[in-house]
């Protein structure tokens, strides 16, 4: 009988015994048949005797491909452009500022011709003076209408004006700044280069043109006056211009006009009358990109008149106004030495009576 794999019949005659046994080592199994790889011949190529069973493919290429030069190309470009662009950087760091001037001062004192005019009533006082139509307080200092410049744009221009009417409100116009009692809030608005200087004129008051309180502010002794009207009246102008690539300079040109009468216990003044004191403050402001941005400004140049004062009083560390019906000191301004270095020029002027109240 045969075995499972026999036909009914039986092996059939010749076979060899075993076949399955004889074709085993040529049977693959299914990882070698999915590996294996096809290749049909060309038409040439079975024509061939000797044609290779199996055609090579053509070997990789090696480096980089076009593509990825194109793209490491344009990289290099790039990095170059901006390394370029960096060094001719036009916005100047602040390692490279410009230095920064001090403060040039003059503040000169104007004498009244006679009597100083008075009223019980400081807003009769201002109907009847030049100061009848100015606007009260920070209403005087408007800003005007601003344009770019060639190297600033609008919004620094604007920040300039800004700025420097922030320094004028506050040095002309806070009450407590006006009587003395506090400093700061002028100060922080200066350049940070400035400060010695500011600090040294209210540590050390000098008539030099460097070192004057007054030169910086508006200030008065309120053992002597006070305010007798908070509305001060105001008139000037604001002007902003580029003076070159790295810096703006703002021009400040104002008239304040103060009522005032004597303090309690004062000596000075007439019955406690009110009477009026002129200051004009033409005020030179510089500006540098990092001052825009810190708000910050250089106050570069600083012309003051006041009156009415006396020429022989001391008008550098407080103004001593003269008050109703007083009349200016016999004297004038303190000895000009022309052979000391460094000095100001000591000088005072006449307080014309078209500026006084027609009383």
């Amino acid at each position: 009988m045969g075995g499972p794999g026999d036909p009914p019949e039986g092996t059939p005659e010749g076979s060899p015994p075993g076949g399955e046994d004889e074709y085993r080592s040529v049977v693959f199994d299914e990882s070698f048949v999915r590996a294996a790889r096809l290749q049909e011949y060309s038409a040439q190529e079975r024509m061939g005797d000797h044609a290779p069973a199996v055609r090579r493919r053509p070997p990789m290429r090696r480096g980089l491909s076009r593509q990825a030069l194109i793209l490491v190309l344009l990289i290099a470009i790039a990095f170059g452009t901006a390394i370029y662009m960096g060094v001719r950087n036009p916005y100047t760091s602040p390692a490279a500022r410009q230095p920064v001037e001090p403060l040039r001062m003059t503040v000169i004192p104007l004498a009244p011709e006679g009597k100083v005019p008075g009223a019980a009533d400081a807003e009769y006082l201002y109907e009847h003076s030049p100061a009848a139509q100015y606007r009260f307080g920070a209403e005087g200092i408007p800003l005007p209408a601003s344009r770019r410049t060639a190297h600033f744009s609008d919004s620094q221009v604007v920040a300039a004006l800004t700025t420097a009417k922030d320094y004028i409100v506050r040095s002309s116009l806070y009450p407590e700044v006006l009587t003395g009692r506090e400093i700061r809030s002028v100060r922080v608005l200066l350049d940070t280069d400035q400060l010695d200087q500011f600090d040294q004129s209210f540590a050390h008051p000098a008539a030099d043109g460097r070192h004057a309180p007054t030169g910086w502010l508006v200030r008065f002794d309120p053992a002597e006056v006070v305010l007798a009207d908070g509305k001060i009246r105001v008139q000037g102008s604001l002007q902003a211009a580029e003076t070159d690539s790295a810096t703006l300079e703002v021009t400040a040109d104002h008239t304040f006009v103060y009522a005032l009468r004597a303090a309690s216990g004062g000596s000075g003044g007439s019955g406690g009358e009110v009477s009026l004191f002129t200051v004009r403050r033409e005020l030179h402001f510089r500006f540098d990109r990092e001052d825009l941005r810190l708000h910050t400004a250089q106050l570069v140049v600083s012309y003051v008149q006041a009156g009415p004062l006396s020429c022989a009083e001391d008008s550098v560390g407080r103004l001593h106004p003269l008050l109703a019906g007083e009349t200016a000191r016999a004297g004038g301004p303190a000895g000009t030495d022309p052979y000391a270095t460094g000095s100001a020029t000591a000088l005072c002027g006449s307080l014309a009576t078209s500026a006084q109240p027609k009383v």
